[in-house]
């Protein structure tokens, strides 16, 4: 005689398992997420400055005056960057730098960070 056992519902012991799981690796997730839109942001700002330098340094080569050069570098970084402009013989050499801030809030242990760049270009004969 062939006798059929019936197990019992719910019997293993891993019931909810996938939401227990669930509800501790999403705040890992967000973590991982809001990290590297910091990071994107930072690399963004990074590319700001580069080009405000080349841009300012390019302008004064030219033979723009420094004030010029400088409101066009500062339309070009990020908010609140510095611009300086220092003229050595017959090159320019021109300085953006910018602070961008940590993401904040629940991540505000996350530090700032300085990006900067240098920008150097030959004046041109006039």
């Amino acid at each position: 005689m062939i006798t059929h056992r019936r197990r019992p519902r719910g019997g293993n012991g891993e019931r909810g398992a996938v939401t227990a799981e669930l509800a501790l690796g999403l705040p890992l997730v967000l973590a991982v997420t809001v990290g590297l839109a910091w990071l994107l942001a930072a690399a963004s700002a990074q590319i700001r400055v580069v080009d405000a330098a080349r841009e300012s340094a390019r302008a004064v080569a030219r033979g723009d005056s420094e004030s010029e050069a400088t409101a066009v570098g500062a339309q070009i970084a990020p908010e609140g960057a510095g611009i300086e402009v220092v003229l050595e013989g017959r090159q320019v050499a021109v300085t953006a730098s910018a602070r961008i801030e940590g993401p904040g809030g629940l991540f505000d242990f996350l530090p700032g960070v300085t990006v900067r760049s240098r920008a150097v270009a030959l004046l041109e004969e006039s």
